[in-house]
């Protein structure tokens, strides 16, 4: 068990630093733009800041790490607009991005939602790790309650994250655990950890006994099962991760591999 969660633990401390560089280079769009840095993943997320003045900055953009090129250690960073401070009070600043402005990545990686099936798993890996701030899913059901999503979406995650400050969600899947950018969702890391499973409490565990339902609409309908509708999100936006793909292909949950077969055919994933 100890080696178990050692080597979780080691992938956790992989994103557990903030990482700056100033940017290269700006597209005139503002939309993309460039920086250089020995080492980073494809997904990571922040922002990028303007200095102002000695003691004053302003974040201008939000950013994501869209490609790399490993021998000239080059990031192209996607822009989009800044949406984790929303307060129609304060004044919006007019300042464009500009090359030596500084782009802040894997912001807010101490703290982490986990999505668990049941209370057993959540506890034992919740309780046997270190660094990292771990916000109870009582919180994302309240949300999920709120926006009338008994079955979570990404919007929802994205939601959640963007309110708590969280930079990192843990998915448990088939003795697996999923690590995602919180805001790009895309996969970070995968780590073995065949825990015993007693249960499997929907759409996750939580203390929240029920989780209100829209009308209409995606998300309204009650989760029914646990592994292909977390593994579909994943899919969604991972795509091209042959270890996700083969964890799906080798599934012994039928309805999880049957999420490939309905790729193949062109249907949504």
């Amino acid at each position: 068990m100890k080696y178990i969660f050692l080597l979780f633990v080691t992938g956790i401390t992989l994103f557990a630093n903030v990482l700056e560089s100033p940017l290269l280079s700006v597209n005139k769009e503002q939309t993309q733009a460039s920086i250089k840095i020995d080492k980073i993943d494809i997904g990571m997320s922040g922002f990028v800041f303007h200095r102002l003045s000695a003691k004053h900055t302003s974040i201008l953009k939000n950013a994501v790490v869209s490609s790399y090129d490993k021998d000239t250690k080059i990031a192209t960073l996607a822009l989009s607009e800044f949406d984790g401070l929303k307060n129609n009070a304060l004044p919006e600043g007019k300042w464009e991005v500009r090359p030596g402005d500084i782009a802040v990545l894997a912001f807010g990686y101490s703290r982490a939602l986990l999505i668990s099936p049941d209370e057993e798993i959540y506890y034992k890996i919740t309780k046997n790790t270190k660094n990292i701030q771990w916000i109870h899913p009582d919180l994302f059901a309240t949300i999920l309650s709120n926006n009338g999503h008994p079955t979570p979406l990404k919007s929802d995650f994205y939601e959640m994250c963007s309110a708590t400050s969280v930079g990192i969600v843990f998915f448990y899947l088939q003795e697996n655990v999923f690590t995602l950018d919180c805001r790009s969702f895309k996969i970070l890391n995968i780590s073995k950890a065949p825990l015993k499973q007693t249960s499997e409490e929907l759409p996750f565990y939580t203390r929240v006994q029920h989780i209100d339902e829209a009308w209409w609409g995606e998300g309204s309908d009650p989760l029914t099962s646990y592994e292909p509708h977390y593994y579909k999100l994943m899919l969604e936006f991972n795509k091209d991760n042959s270890n996700l793909l083969d964890i799906v292909k080798n599934s012994k949950i039928e309805a999880v591999k049957n999420l490939l077969k309905n790729a193949d055919t062109g249907d949504k994933i």
